[in-house]
């Protein structure tokens, strides 16, 4: 603001006045630019409390900027470290709403797996730019790509953690160089993404390299295969440009002094911590990260052991968990997963006492995968990349806040981006196939030209899982519909591709996202819940599905 005076028996009073404002604009500057850069707040999850960053550890703990213990429950959302440059799935669907299905089934983190060439590329494909929000990833770099998929992530409460996944777009290196590439590119690569989204706080840190194996050793001090002190290298150099990011080091499989197990998945084996820590300039950075597979990935012999699975604990407790048991470090397990969750096979009953020991452990977790087209796992998504596999979301359930039910004056707030039929095939892998054990006959309900089919696919002694597909049976588009239902003696834990509202005691309302709204001709929606069971009356009736 400009004075002028207009006569000297002001001058002394006009001064006092700048002074004044020079004053109160000084400590309004210093209160802004001192402010933590964590300041941005994120859901966790629909039922927990905000999430201030940045984040880092203490002792065996993930806290946030104000101590608060967080608990990181997420999925690997991969596809940016192959060929296509994009995360998968996006030939099918419009990411935006990829983004918000992964955060009301209740996660609060992505992995997003990427490789050094791609980011280096110029090219995407994979992606069909005709789905909604999808046109605004055409003509853009992968790099741009990432951008949007973050932003976007931020905006719907979901954070991400990088993963240096692959230096080539083909396979996954034993060390941190190779395949035409030197530990030059892949630290200078982390150094410029940590740069670039350092005032991006959703970013929260770096998966330093995925699955170090084979030649990769760790506590020997040779410099061309200790994980462990390049690691640190890496580590400390994000750490200059970045000093907010958490650094997620993985273990190696094999070639650790003194181990005590004789295997060990690829990235698993963080049996050396204890004697070799890594040693960064901020050590409240510091998180491991093991991985960890079952019978369906390969045939570990202690898998057959005869005190499977009670010998399971041990391993995890010898392979990784001492870290956190310890108070040495936090414990976030980057990937896991598998097919079969049933509690008779081999891989079923691995995958169900991992997650009680998760839960248990209060560990932190990354789900392998969020995509259908993971060959050996499967994902939590079927392979029409839209329904949800019940039977592993309900497994999962058991690690994530409860998504409540909404009261009925709370409004949905989900991106509006409409999803018409795709003109980009996928390669995906066969359908996931499961044993369900329905207690009723699938049902259907047809008003109007909407049809719902009802399936219990999950029933337990205390709780169980509902699925309805809606399809349109007419000729015309169907732009908004709403399902109803009554249910007597149960009580929803969770949903998912829709808002569920319960009005009065037993009267539920279901009212789709934004971008579930239309349904083309022949079309299905998919959407569901999981319920605790307050009585033998539990089951949804008088079911019934309206365009509106």
């Amino acid at each position: 603001m400009l004075f002028v005076d207009k006569n000297k028996s002001r001058t002394l009073k006009l001064h006092k006045q700048l002074l004044i404002f020079f004053l109160s604009t000084t400590v309004f500057l210093v209160i802004i630019l001192t402010k933590t850069p964590a300041s941005i707040h994120l859901d966790a999850s629909r039922a927990a409390t905000p999430i201030e960053l940045p984040l880092s550890t203490i002792a065996r703990t993930i806290v946030d900027a104000k101590g608060k213990v967080v608990l990181l429950r997420g999925v690997n959302w991969f596809g940016m470290e192959t060929d296509t440059h994009a995360p998968h799935g996006l030939w099918k669907r419009d990411y935006k709403e990829m983004l918000a299905q992964i955060k009301n089934l209740g996660y609060n983190v992505i992995r997003l797996p990427y490789s050094v060439a791609a980011l280096r590329s110029l090219d995407v494909s994979g992606i069909d730019f005709g789905i909604g929000s999808n046109q605004e990833l055409e003509g853009k770099t992968p790099l741009e790509v990432m951008d949007l998929v973050i932003q976007e992530a931020e905006r719907q409460g979901l954070l991400i953690l990088l993963d240096s996944h692959r230096l080539n777009d083909l396979q996954i290196p034993e060390l941190w160089y190779g395949d035409g590439f030197t530990e030059a590119d892949w630290i200078d690569t982390w150094t410029m993404l940590a740069i670039r989204y350092k005032n991006q706080t959703n970013v929260i840190g770096a998966d330093l390299k995925n699955e170090p194996y084979g030649k990769a050793s760790w506590g020997d001090n040779n410099i061309s295969t200790d994980w462990r002190l390049a690691a640190e290298r890496a580590g400390n150099a994000i750490l200059g440009v970045n000093p907010n990011w958490l650094i997620v080091v993985e273990g190696v499989e094999k070639n650790v002094p003194g181990q005590k197990l004789s295997q060990h998945w690829h990235g698993g084996n963080l049996e050396g911590v204890k004697r070799y820590p890594v040693r960064l300039s901020r050590s409240n950075k510091l998180v491991y990260s093991p991985h960890e597979y079952g019978a369906g990935v390969y045939n570990q012999p202690y898998f057959y052991a005869s005190n499977f699975p009670k010998n399971l604990i041990e391993r995890w407790q010898i392979g990784f968990n001492y870290i956190a048991s310890q108070n040495i470090a936090p414990i976030l397990i980057g990937e896991f997963g598998g097919r079969e969750v049933d509690i008779n096979s081999k891989e079923g009953i691995w995958q169900n006492e991992l997650v009680k020991y998760i839960q248990k452990n209060n560990l932190s977790f990354t789900y392998w995968s969020w995509n259908p087209d993971s060959s050996d796992t499967g994902g939590i998504l079927l392979d029409d990349w839209q329904s949800v596999n019940l039977s592993k979301q309900q497994l999962l359930s058991q690690l994530l806040s409860s998504v409540q039910v909404q009261p009925p004056d709370q409004p949905s707030n989900r991106p509006a981006s409409p999803t018409p039929t795709p003109s980009v095939s996928p390669c995906t892998t066969p359908s996931i196939s499961t044993t369900p054990t329905p207690s009723v006959s699938p049902s259907t309900t047809n008003i109007a030209q909407l049809k719902v089919t009802t399936d219990i696919n999950s029933n337990w002694e205390t709780g169980f899982c509902v699925s309805f597909k809606i399809t349109n049976q007419g000729n015309s588009m169907v732009n908004n519909w709403q399902l109803a239902f009554k249910m007597n003696q149960a009580k929803i834990d969770n949903f998912w591709n829709a808002d569920f509202k319960q009005q009065g005691a037993i009267q539920y309302v279901v009212a789709p996202l934004d971008w579930g709204k239309t349904i083309e001709p022949n079309q299905v929606r998919d959407t569901g819940f999981c319920a605790n069971k307050l009585g033998s009356d539990y089951q949804p009736q008088q079911i019934a599905a309206v365009s509106i």
